[in-house]
């Protein structure tokens, strides 16, 4: 099921800019997945890198920081 967002598209609210980086989080980790597995494939295959396993970890853990500014930045619940 795609992700949707039902209502009006207003950058001021703040529940729809949590919304956006999810989507951009979401973006993120599917390329990661596919070009960091296609890499992974093609070095198997043919081509021995001797880097692409530092490049992955950076990436991983860019995309974990990338993850931990998301969840910091989430709109909190008024009580």
């Amino acid at each position: 099921m795609p992700i949707r967002w039902y209502g009006p598209a207003n950058p001021e609210d703040p529940t729809f800019r949590h919304f956006e980086r999810i989507v951009n989080l979401t973006l993120h980790a599917a390329l990661f997945s596919a070009i960091n597995s296609g890499l992974w494939v093609v070095q198997e295959l043919r081509h021995p890198w001797g880097h692409l396993g530092i490049f992955s970890l950076l990436w991983l853990a860019a995309l974990l920081v990338h993850a931990g500014v998301v969840v910091s930045l989430r709109p909190r619940k008024e009580a």
